[in-house]
């Protein structure tokens, strides 16, 4: 296994240590003087950056593999599920928001899956990458916010709105691709030769 690959692994097992440091924590859990809160965000910023970077050295290296774009999606949206049910479950976020964020990711990769199948691409675009950084701010800034400041638990806050509003808008543009219609081909009547003059064969039909 290559190196983008182990890190993308990695990635994946930072999430059920995430969900432990967030749900288990007991009462007045300081290690080294740091918060559970502070350490929760750490390793989910850890684990975001390695997003980054698996991505970053695949294309650098140029090892970029089958199993490498299957995993990297997967770890992705193992992670951030994690620390989105997490945060419900602490009642730091709504249920309702993160279910309409977490619904739009399944059928997304469900549609992703079919137009695969049908061998057509649907490349992320720039609101779903919007949406990418919301859930990253939004997802740091109510772990942080839960323990110390409440301006950032509100600026998680807002961040999760963004998240949500623009899960909702990449959602529908990513149906409204998936069903566009291809774009018509020309057939050449029998007989016609490719490259040959429309007009002249015209002619030669109607003769």
């Amino acid at each position: 296994m290559n190196l983008p690959n182990t890190i993308t692994l990695g990635r994946i097992f930072l999430v059920p240590l995430l969900v432990v440091v967030l749900l288990t924590r007991p009462d007045g859990w300081h290690p080294f003087g740091i918060s559970s809160a502070l350490i929760g965000a750490g390793i989910f910023a850890v684990a975001s950056l390695t997003d980054w970077l698996d991505g970053y050295l695949a294309r650098r290296r140029q090892q970029v593999t089958g199993i490498g774009q299957w995993m990297d999606p997967l770890a992705d949206k193992l992670l951030v599920t994690a620390a989105l049910i997490s945060l419900v479950s602490l009642g730091l976020a709504p249920a309702w928001m993160v279910a309409v964020i977490l619904g739009r990711e399944f059928s997304i990769t469900l549609l992703r899956s079919l137009a695969h199948a049908r061998g057509l691409a649907l490349p992320a675009s720039r609101i779903g990458k919007v949406k990418m950084v919301a859930q990253v701010v939004a997802i740091l800034g109510l772990i942080v916010g839960s323990g110390h400041a409440r301006i950032i638990s509100e600026l998680g806050s807002a961040a999760l709105w963004v998240a949500m509003i623009a899960a909702l808008v990449s959602g529908v543009d990513y149906y409204r691709r998936f069903n566009r219609p291809a774009a018509p081909v020309d057939v050449a009547p029998p007989g016609a030769r490719v490259g040959a003059d429309p007009a002249a064969t015209q002619r030669r039909i109607s003769a």
